[in-house]
């Protein structure tokens, strides 16, 4: 990673003349987009509850002759512009913003405050930066139709909601996003990065982003007073033999070179100190790349709580409770590996080197991967558009501070420098997908 902290320099090099026309395009764009950029900012809207944010981007693409869709899959947008004999290339946009309060201190900050679906009071904030997302996918769209003319073939942009709860896809697939609407021969997104400088383009060939399952134990006991632990079966202790346990699945049952995370993110039990509990319970998020791996730590979570329940000698009524929805997850993303090594190229042409850079794997999640998951015949790429100002990060390390993770409350991308870029990355590979001849 200190390639990207001494990389930024790059980011004042002129592009190549080729991508002049339309980096100039963009340019012009900008002033418009970016007032658009603050009102999504300052009014995110959590999963499945994106109706303002999905009504703006039916309204723009409807203005520039795209034929649209609303309420796919609850509030997702689906817009087609079908432009004579070609592939069918899809471009996606996430719209929910998260249960965050917002500390960035900018002026448009959001203030918007909401009861969630839960029933807890917070303030909501685009802390993973979907802003920049929609931004940019009206950018594109924008650009698209003002150049029918260098293109033929079939244009499929959709504004999905509930990235954030891995559901969004899964609900405008099972919604006939393939079957009411042209299928896709390839699918192209981007997501902001919050882990190298602004302007900068990351990608990763195969698999790009992990598996990411919930699970959730409640662990059984007998409880008592904590002065006489021999007449209880504490599950306090227990829950903390399954916890250490647990690391086992990955540090001795997964190969090392595979990739596997088992985190126990929360546990809860007892309610005073002289009192020995009946239940613990333990919420994991676990991570993987392929199928195989998944599976493996899954049925093994199950099986050490069980054995560890039988190791404390606990009765057949008291073993433990895991609850693994192996439907409801967001599954792994893979990109496509020739498919993203041409698109590289053909960015590295337009952007110039120094900007546009292979990337390890990460183990977050990101729910774009289904949309290619089931069909290997089409090809996907999602790539990372760098979001840290230059003097944020000179800044951090003169202070000897962390910079600010996607999902904090001080999450505050440099929006031109991700919007500008993403919007000509992706307009350029589509027109190069759609290309005419």
């Amino acid at each position: 990673m200190r390639f990207f902290w001494t990389a930024c320099a790059a980011l004042a090099l002129t592009a190549p003349a080729a991508a002049q026309t339309l980096g100039e395009q963009v340019k012009t764009q900008m002033p418009s987009l970016m007032t658009l950029y603050a009102d999504f900012h300052a009014h995110p809207e959590l999963s499945f509850h994106e109706v303002r944010s999905a009504g703006i981007l039916a309204a723009e693409a409807r203005k520039l002759g795209f034929e649209v869709t609303e309420k796919v899959g609850g509030t997702g947008v689906v817009a087609v512009m079908k432009n004579g004999a070609g592939p069918v290339v899809l471009v996606r946009a996430d719209m929910d913003g998260l249960p965050v309060t917002e500390q960035t201190g900018l002026s448009g900050a959001s203030k918007v405050r909401v009861t969630t679906d839960e029933g807890v009071e917070t303030g909501v904030m685009h802390a993973c930066g979907h802003d920049t997302h929609m931004t940019s996918w009206i950018g594109v769209a924008r650009l698209m139709a003002a150049n029918k003319a260098k293109w033929s073939g079939t244009l499929v942009m959709i504004g999905q909601p509930a990235e954030e709860r891995g559901a969004g896809a899964r609900m405008m697939l099972e919604d006939g996003l393939y079957t009411r609407f042209p299928k896709p021969e390839y699918t192209l997104a981007f997501h902001d990065a919050a882990q190298f400088p602004a302007g900068m383009i990351g990608y990763t060939p195969g698999y790009a982003l992990a598996n990411v399952d919930s699970v959730d134990i409640t662990v059984k006991g007998i409880g008592g007073h904590g002065a006489y632990p021999q007449t209880t079966k504490d599950p306090i202790v227990l829950a903390s033999r399954i916890v250490g346990a647990l690391q086992t699945l990955v540090s001795r049952e997964v190969s090392p070179l595979d990739s596997a995370v088992v985190t126990v993110g929360s546990f809860h039990a007892g309610a005073k100190h002289n009192i020995i509990p009946d239940e613990a319970k333990l919420q994991l998020t676990v991570r993987s790349y392929t199928d195989e791996v998944r599976d493996k730590l899954l049925d093994g979570i199950a099986r050490v709580a069980k054995g560890e329940a039988i190791a404390a000698g606990l009765p057949d009524d008291k073993m433990p409770v895991v609850k693994i929805d192996r439907n409801e997850y967001t599954p792994s993303t893979f990109n496509t590996p020739d498919f993203t090594e041409k698109m590289a190229v053909l960015l590295k042409a337009r952007f110039g080197e120094q900007r546009v850079v292979q990337m390890p794997p990460v183990m977050g999640g990101e729910d774009f991967g289904r949309f290619a998951r089931d069909d290997k015949s089409i090809k996907s790429l999602i790539f990372w558009v760098g979001g840290v100002p230059a003097a944020e990060i000179e800044a951090a390390k003169t202070e000897g501070r962390t910079l600010p993770s996607l999902h904090s409350p001080f999450w505050a991308p440099d929006a031109p420098a991700v919007i500008s870029t993403a919007t000509e990355a992706l307009t350029s590979m589509a027109m190069k997908l759609l290309a005419k001849g």
